[in-house]
Order: structure tokens, then C-alpha cells, then sequence
């Protein structure tokens, strides 16, 4: 108890030093990065494009070995797949060179690279492969780190206290042979610290190193990450969400694909009851895991993703039930004012028909007749729109019955094949049937095809209706087969009512800029006025669906 007090004063005396942004500042600058996560890492592709660019065709085989050295370092935590085939590139030349510390060393990245994929026996295989008493003493640590990592990656999903402990092993031998003046060593020494819990002198030494390293500094991320660790550790939640904080936005602003930092932020937002939050980074981490082929993160977000799914949809299905709720009390609302309406309108006729001769109170009911006029076409208009409301409701639901009743019946088929499968024990064959991104495209494919057919169904003349509002020279013509294309499907989305730009992204797979850049070139061709553009697509249909 004494030494948490400790740690905790201390905590309060050196906060200030390094921690000049607020929590909500913090928060806000994470929120950026994650809006402008493609722009990071457009800025990343460009920058290994400009690389490659300035590659000669005259050079010698040691040099090629260095540039697909550098290419290597470049994907290494941004697309594991480019990496590998750099890295098979090197093992190429090493081999043709002779060079036996060339080939070790390309060994060594590759065993890094497959751990991080998920190949752990081909990994395994190539580190037996090497002899570590002829390796060269300037690739000890090369070959330190890869067992390392190999077992940090292996640990995250076999949970085993024999490979946690390798971990420990194999970074005690790495620290032998660094330099103690190097960032690495002291970051390495930390963990080691760490996993023995000394939490106070740990504590004070990444303070120190976080004031010498600028957040644009890969290690940055690892600094302030280490540091979430401690205060998750000592249940500290406020400075533990902060260092994840800072650690998710440095690696999303230097395009690092493989981190755990938004895990570790999801699952305290989760914590906390803010289940909005905890899927937008559960999503972004899952999707930067993919893009990056880094299985063992894949197989450790998908649990906790699970939770925070069902947690996020249960409030969706709640917030649908509130809205079905206060259409029903417009509805009543707007039953009493018709009548009320007609009560008025009654009255009004018979105060005409009693003041006929009087000039003035004509004139006064000629007005009142006409307001109860505009009345009366604005609650037709809004009439027609809950009718069509009611229409679509009643379209879909029959829809979404059918296409739950269908997804239940595949997702029972694709349960029986791999029961199947894992009966005979063919586990190959299931792992390529999970890794394959065929069934989730297909159903995609399928889900866009059924909406643009149900769409259709309601507003069968959308497509002639929408090229009417635009220029001649820039009317949609659809291929053969197409229903919708996609600047055609983002305009249905509006139509049914769904305009805000984030929610038509996540529908259609695209991103915001996506999104945004179509509704802009749409309205600049529009043939009427630019501003009333997307006011006119949402009335498309009202008058067959008022018929």
C-alpha cells in the first residue's frame, strides 16, 4: 500500500513536467488523426513511391541489397506482405553473393515478418535453421529480437507462461549485448521492468525519455504506451486512457499499422460506458490489422471487438426503438391538428355565412382562409411524407425478414462445412476458409444488389427522375446489368432519408472524402439550383407513393 501512495505522489510531481495538453485536448487531437488517418497514410505511399522512383538500373548487387533494405524498414509495420517480398528479394541476392551475413541477416527480418503474419512454423523453422555459434556477433541482437518477437507474437494467442517467459529470456540476452547509452536498450530494460512490476523507477524513466522524444518519433508511440501499461497496472484510469491516447495518434499519424494502442484505448473507453467511442477504435484497429496482415492483433481485437459489436448494436436497436417511438407521437400529433383544423374550418364557414354582408370581417376570413389553405398543403405535403415513411417501413421489414431468414440459413451451411472440416481434421482448409475476405465480399456484393433491387421496387423511376435534375452532357448512363452505380446509390441513401456523410460511407465501404467529393460534383452538375439540388432528390417519388 505504501509504495502505490509512493508511486502516486510521484506520479503528481512529474505529470506536470511532460503533460502540457489537457485530456480533452488529447482526445481532440486523437479524433483528427483517426478523421484523417487515409491522408497519414497516403502521405506514407507517396513517400515510398518517391523511394522507388530513384531507383538506377545500373546497381551492383550489395546495392539493391540496401534499397530493398530500406523498402523493407518502410513496410515493415505498414504492409507485412510488401515486406516479405523485399526481404525474399534480399535472401536472393545474399544467396548469389555468397554472403553469408547478408543472408542471415534478410533470415532474420523474414522470421520477424512471418511471426507477425501469423506463419509460426515457418518462422520457428528458419530460426532453428540458424546457427547462432557461427552467426556473425554484429547480428546477436538481430537474432535476439526475432526470437523475441516470435514469442511475443505466438504468446498473444497461445497465452502460455513457458512462451511469456522465452519473451523474458531471450530480452535478457538482448540486453547483454546493447549498448546501455541507446534508446533501445532503455526501452527493452523497461519492459523487463515492467513484466518484474517495478512500476516506480520505470515510471520516473520514460518521464525522462518522453521529454527528449518528439511525437514524431516512432518511438514515441512505444514510450507513451509503456507507459498506459503502468498506470493500467496501478489502476490509474484517467492517465492510462491519456498515454494510449497520445500513443494510438502518434502511430496513426506515422502510418504504423501494427500497434496496440487503439486496442488498449477501446477497451477503456468500453470500461467507462462510452461504447460509441470503443467501436470507432475498435474499428479503425481492426482495419488497420488487415491492411497490414497482422494475424496475431486479427485474432486479439476479435474477442473484444464481439463484446463492443453487441454492446454498439443492442444501442442502435435502442435508439431505433426511441425514434419509431416519437414518430408514433407526430403521427397522434398530427391527427390532432388535422382535426382541430377541420374544427376551425367549420367555424370559419359558418361565421362567413352569418357576416356575409359585412366587408371588413370578409376580408379578415378571406385571410384566415387563406393561412388555413397553406396549412392545409404543408400537412398534405407532411402526410405524404409519413405515408411514404410507413411505405418504405413496411417494404423493408418484409425485406430484412427475408434476408435475416437467408444470412441464418448460410451462416448455418458455412457452421456445417467447417464442422465438417474440423472433423475430418482439416484444418488447412478451415484456416484458408477464415482467412478468405471471398465470403465477406460476396455478401457485400449480394447486400448491394438487394438494396439497389428493393430500392428500385419503391422508386422505380429514381434514375430517370435524378438525370432530369442534371445537365444534359452529365446524365448518368449505366453499364449493362447495373441497377445503381455508386454516385447513384450515395443519392438513394439520401433519398431514404440518410444524409449525413459518415453513415453513407460505412454503408458503402468508401471513405468520407469519398463520399463528400460526390455530392459536391453532383450539385455542380445539377441543372437546377446547387443548393436545392439534394432537397429536390428527397422528393423524388413523393407524388407515385401520395397516388
Amino acid at each position: 500500500m505504501k509504495r502505490i501512495l509512493l508511486f502516486c505522489f510521484l506520479t503528481l510531481i512529474n505529470f506536470p513536467i511532460f503533460a502540457s495538453d489537457s485530456p480533452d485536448t488529447i482526445i481532440s487531437k486523437l479524433n483528427d488523426a483517426l478523421k484523417n488517418k487515409p491522408h497519414y497514410v497516403r502521405l506514407k505511399e507517396e513517400r515510398i513511391l518517391n523511394f522507388k522512383k530513384i531507383k538506377s538500373e545500373n546497381l551492383t548487387k550489395e546495392q539493391e541489397y540496401n534499397y530493398n533494405k530500406t523498402l523493407y524498414f518502410e513496410y515493415q509495420k505498414f504492409n507485412s506482405d510488401s515486406a516479405i517480398r523485399y526481404v525474399k528479394k534480399n535472401i536472393k541476392i545474399a544467396d548469389e553473393l555468397q554472403n553469408s551475413d547478408l543472408f542471415n541477416l534478410a533470415q532474420l527480418q523474414l522470421v520477424t515478418l512471418y511471426s507477425t503474419s501469423g506463419k509460426y512454423r515457418e518462422s520457428e523453422a528458419i530460426l532453428k535453421s540458424i546457427n547462432k555459434k557461427k552467426l556473425n556477433p554484429t547480428l546477436l541482437a538481430n537474432y535476439y529480437v526475432s526470437y523475441r518477437e516470435f514469442f511475443e507474437h505466438y504468446a498473444a494467442n497461445s497465452d502460455n507462461k513457458e512462451d511469456r517467459n522465452q519473451i523474458g529470456k531471450y530480452r535478457d540476452s538482448l540486453l547483454t549485448i546493447l549498448n546501455p547509452k541507446t534508446l533501445d536498450y532503455k526501452i527493452n530494460r523497461i519492459q523487463q521492468d515492467i513484466y518484474h512490476r517495478k512500476y516506480e523507477n520505470t515510471q520516473k524513466e520514460l518521464i525522462g525519455l518522453l521529454k527528449v522524444t518528439k511525437d514524431d518519433n516512432p518511438q514515441y508511440a512505444m514510450i507513451t504506451y509503456l507507459l498506459g501499461k503502468i498506470y493500467e497496472a496501478t489502476n490509474q484510469l484517467e492517465l492510462k486512457k491519456k498515454y494510449y491516447a497520445l500513443s494510438a495518434t502518434s502511430d496513426l499519424k506515422n502510418a504504423n499499422k501494427d500497434n496496440a494502442s487503439l486496442q488498449e484505448l477501446a477497451s477503456v473507453y468500453y470500461e467507462i460506458g462510452d461504447v460509441d467511442m470503443a467501436y470507432k477504435l475498435t474499428q479503425s484497429a481492426i482495419e488497420d490489422a488487415l491492411y497490414c496482415n497482422v494475424q496475431f492483433r486479427t485474432l486479439l481485437m476479435s474477442e473484444v471487438y464481439s463484446i463492443i459489436n453487441t454492446v454498439y448494436l443492442e444501442r442502435e436497436a435502442q435508439r431505433k426503438t426511441e425514434l419509431q417511438l416519437y414518430l408514433l407521437c407526430i403521427s397522434l400529433l398530427s391527427l390532432f391538428l388535422i382535426v382541430a383544423i377541420v374544427y376551425v374550418y367549420k367555424q370559419m364557414k359558418r361565421v362567413s355565412r352569418i357576416r356575409t354582408e359585412l366587408y371588413e370581417t370578409s376580408q379578415k376570413l378571406a385571410e384566415l382562409n387563406k393561412d388555413i389553405t397553406e396549412t392545409n398543403l404543408q400537412l398534405q405535403e407532411r402526410n405524404s411524407q409519413l405515408s411514404e415513411s410507413n411505405h418504405v417501413k413496411e417494404e423493408y421489414i418484409a425485406h430484412f425478414f427475408s434476408l435475416c431468414s437467408t444470412y441464418i440459413n448460410k451462416l448455418e451451411n458455412y457452421r456445417i462445412i467447417l464442422n465438417k472440416k474440423a472433423t475430418a481434421k482439416q484444418f488447412d482448409e478451415i484456416y484458408k476458409m477464415l482467412k478468405s475476405t471471398t465470403l465477406v465480399d460476396n455478401e457485400l456484393e449480394e447486400l448491394y444488389k438487394n438494396f439497389d433491387i428493393i430500392f428500385l421496387n419503391l422508386y422505380p423511376t429514381f434514375v430517370k427522375d435524378f438525370n432530369a435534375l442534371l445537365i444534359k452532357e452529365e446524365q448518368i448512363v449505366l453499364k449493362q446489368g447495373e441497377l445503381l452505380n455508386t454516385e447513384l446509390r450515395i443519392f438513394a441513401l439520401i433519398r431514404l432519408g440518410i444524409t449525413d456523410s459518415v453513415k453513407i460511407a460505412a454503408f458503402l465501404r468508401y471513405s468520407l472524402s469519398t463520399i463528400y467529393n460526390y455530392r459536391t460534383r453532383a450539385r455542380n452538375k445539377a441543372a437546377v439550383s446547387r443548393n436545392d439540388f439534394e432537397e429536390m432528390v428527397i422528393k423524388i417519388g413523393l407524388i407515385s407513393l401520395k397516388s
